[in-house]
């Protein structure tokens, strides 16, 4: 069995790299929160009633964390590159059949494919990232491109609320198709290389598939626990987990190496903090820009203005946290990073129909400087306690901990809508149920983000 095929035919320019791989970055996260300012465009325009609305989020998300650990194995075996193209092409190609939506449930359609794309993106830009640079520059490169994601990940609601007021929401997808072509064209142009750890190895196919099964019946099953179909699901998707675990530690090549979490320490504390920290943050966009367009009679334009106060901080903190994790303690820097995110959270939790909007703006200010702190410095941690040839799989892990954050995040909303609100349209006359809904939800990510702190400190 051959490992560790990772020689250049010639050096490899890092700066490219991290460019390609950090515009690629920039577009997943994109795609997975640009389209929440344009909901309500998007629920009057196909008459969408509100659990159906929160479908076109979770079914991106919910794709893209079913799909990531195994792709990430995919990688290893197959090739880095190869993966990260596929995925590129498969992104184009959702986007533009996005845009041409007839109704609700295709775009559901088009945005699992998407989802299904990013995953194969997310998990290669960050294992090839961290193939090329040697440790010692490894956070400084992790800082830069966790900042992209973030940049993507918040900018998304600006430049969709933007694109909804003056071009349309169809404006969104279109936009996509050519900045895809571009990280294309650079590819075929710029990285001749390939990167694969454990080239030679078997696929664990039984793995990969109860995997996926077990994911989507756990995640479906959260979103819809409120009726008792989501009961049974849920229940048939914790038993699919004790088998797969069970499978994972007696399997030659496993898809997911359980060791990992059961012999380091280190990687499954940061790993855990990571997934709660994205449950909470999920939250925020979604809900901001209900409140801030519903109760507050905000257009999507400055909806997405006021949102990106959180960009601004996370893109000027998370270079300097990431370059801080390659001399300091990563996990310390993180833990503190989530006591940031934690107090954003709590402001976010007393939200009523009077809050000032430079309220809103210091708790996504608090929120920003947070994640900023948090992420590069996690994200090191993670990369740094795994080998060499477990790249893939540790950057699949790490992908699946912020998708499953996201997925149940939107499941939490989702459950607490069903509560308080039900499957209608939002109208002025269920504006209090709305308002209760959030305040609901962000006490809930409080209290879930007080647990990641004590997970990040945890860690050894």
């Amino acid at each position: 069995m051959e490992r560790e095929k990772t020689t250049p035919k010639k050096e490899v320019n890092r700066t490219v790299i991290l460019l390609i791989a950090t515009l690629a970055t920039f577009l997943t996260p994109f795609m997975g929160t640009s389209l929440i300012v344009a909901l309500p465009t998007i629920a009057g325009d196909l008459a969408v009633n509100a659990i159906l609305l929160s479908w076109i989020s979770t079914g991106y998300f919910l794709a893209s964390a079913m799909f990531a650990v195994p792709l990430g194995k995919i990688a290893d075996i197959y090739g880095m590159k190869k993966i990260f193209i596929y995925g590129m092409i498969i992104l184009t190609i959702a986007s533009f059949l996005a845009a041409l939506s007839p109704s609700a449930e295709f775009l559901i359609v088009t945005r699992i494919m998407q989802g299904v794309a990013s995953a194969m993106i997310f998990v290669t830009a960050l294992a090839i990232i961290s193939s090329v640079f040697p440790p010692q520059e490894r956070g400084k490169a992790i800082g830069i491109n966790i900042t992209a994601g973030y940049v993507g990940l918040v900018m998304g609601p600006v430049l969709g609320g933007f694109l909804t007021q003056y071009l349309g929401w169809r404006s969104i997808f279109y936009l996509i198709v050519p900045l895809g072509l571009l990280v294309l064209a650079l590819v075929m142009w710029k990285m001749q290389d390939e990167w694969a750890g454990c080239v030679g190895e078997k696929l664990d196919y039984w793995g990969s598939l109860i995997y996926i099964v077990m994911l989507a019946l756990i995640l479906v099953g959260f979103s819809t626990i409120t009726g008792a179909l989501g009961i049974v699901l849920l229940v048939m998707g914790l038993i699919g987990l004790v088998g797969f675990v069970i499978w994972e530690l007696r399997v030659d090549n496993p898809v997911l190496d359980m060791s990992l979490f059961f012999k380091n320490r280190r990687f499954a504390f940061s790993n855990l903090a990571a997934l709660i920290s994205y449950i909470g943050l999920s939250t925020v966009s979604f809900l901001l820009s209900l409140y801030l367009q519903y109760i507050k009679g905000l257009d999507p334009n400055i909806t997405g203005l006021i949102l990106v106060v959180q960009t601004v901080f996370m893109v000027l903190i998370s270079p300097f946290s990431g370059r801080l994790s390659d001399r300091f303690d990563p996990g310390k820097l993180a833990s503190l990073g989530m006591g940031l995110i934690t107090l954003g959270l709590l402001i976010f939790a007393f939200l009523n129909d009077q809050t000032s909007l430079y309220v809103i703006m210091v708790g996504l200010a608090i929120l920003g400087i947070g994640v900023g702190i948090f992420s590069a410095p996690n994200m090191n941690n993670i990369m740094g306690s795994v080998e060499r040839k477990y790249y893939g799989v540790a950057s699949a892990t790490v992908s699946t901990m912020r998708l499953l954050g996201q997925t149940f995040g939107m499941g939490l909303i989702l459950i607490v809508f069903a509560v308080y609100i039900g499957a209608v349209q939002f109208t002025p006359q269920n504006y209090p149920e709305l308002l209760t809904s959030i305040q609901v939800t962000y006490i809930i990510a409080v209290i879930m983000s007080v647990v990641a702190i004590f997970a990040s400190l945890a860690r050894k």
